[in-house]
């Protein structure tokens, strides 16, 4: 699977654990950054994701930074992204199956190396159930003047 990572400074050391990790189970990963742990503004990353994901470059993104709060915010100002901010294996399974995310963020500062790898591992492996969750997921992406 083609998958976009990003983190800001925070996220960077479990970020940079991780790419190794996922490009071992057979994943290419585009590291879209940062690079190191000086202070950047996770915004201009969470961007960069959105952008890679809706454009296609990357089927799924992984989105880190201290609380994992910040960066998901900013991957979801663009409309054609669903990251779900989690903490545990059963909300990121749960987060592709009901919601169909298409990125997952989680917090560095929150979550240790091997609970990153097992949350990815359930998000990568889970699919989307469609039926009565898709016109919930059809709203997600819909203009406001549409949802009824």
């Amino acid at each position: 699977m083609q998958l976009a990572i990003a983190s800001d400074h925070a996220g960077y050391p479990l970020k940079a654990a991780l790419v190794p990790w996922l490009e071992a189970a057979g994943h290419d990963v585009l590291d879209l950054g940062t690079n190191g742990t000086a202070s950047v503004d996770y915004p201009d990353f969470g961007r960069a994701l959105a952008e890679a994901v809706a454009s296609g470059r990357a089927e799924r993104g992984i989105a880190v930074c201290g609380s994992g709060i910040g960066i998901s915010i900013a991957v979801n100002r663009h409309p054609a992204l669903r990251c779900a901010r989690v903490d545990d294996p059963l909300s990121a399974t749960l987060a592709r199956q009901h919601n169909d995310a298409n990125a997952v963020a989680f917090g560095a500062r929150l979550i240790g190396e091997e609970m990153a790898r097992a949350i990815l591992t359930a998000f990568l492996s889970a699919d989307f159930e469609g039926g009565r969750h898709q016109h919930r997921v059809d709203k997600l992406g819909a203009p406001q003047e549409t949802l009824a």
